[in-house]
């Protein structure tokens, strides 16, 4: 198998480590195979891809969809290192307001799994962090939700002092005033 996925602690989130054949000239890697996703309980269909490239220590997130425009993303680090995490939001949920972090980058090749119901968002740790995502749904900003990055509620370690946070970001909502799933 050219995929290795693992659970985390929570229901839904995976971590997923594509197998690299190496030689002499680089390494070969498949990203996506639908079967294998199929699988393991990822979606086979992606709707919408989007890029960032962000400076060290900025913060985007922790964003998210409501239905019925929900999103799962597949997220990986094309060039640079980010910690990105996924925060659950689903009412009915035991997890509910808890976090889970991998660090993402070029060089280890992991991608993460975020289905709908966790909210996203990540620290650049290197300048030029180039972040790529796959989502199962298109963008709509009449869905588009955000809790605030340092929502004490919620406790996200993410060893910085000084972030750099977009306006929008800054004017997030707290988890317990949030749009959360059932």
């Amino acid at each position: 198998m050219p995929f290795t996925f693992t659970k985390t602690d929570f229901e839904g989130p995976l971590i997923v480590e594509p197998r690299r054949f190496k030689d002499d000239r680089g390494y070969f890697a498949e990203i996506y195979k639908r079967s294998e996703f199929r699988e393991n309980g990822i979606p086979d269909t992606f709707l919408q891809d989007n890029m960032s490239v962000s400076n060290k220590y900025v913060i985007r997130g922790l964003h998210y969809q409501i239905p019925p425009m929900e999103q799962g993303k597949l997220v990986r680090v094309m060039g640079g290192k980010v910690f990105d995490v996924a925060i659950d939001i689903r009412k009915s949920s035991k997890t509910l307001g808890q976090w889970v972090g991998i660090e993402l980058s070029a060089k280890n090749g992991k991608m993460f799994w975020i289905p709908p119901g966790f909210a996203h968002g990540f620290i650049s740790l290197e300048d030029n962090s180039i972040v790529e995502y796959k989502t199962t749904n298109e963008y709509s900003k009449d869905h588009e939700r955000s809790i605030i990055w340092n929502d004490a509620d919620i406790g996200i370690i993410w060893n910085v002092e000084r972030p750099i946070i977009s306006q929008k970001d800054l004017e997030a909502v707290s988890l317990s005033t949030a749009d959360l799933f059932p």
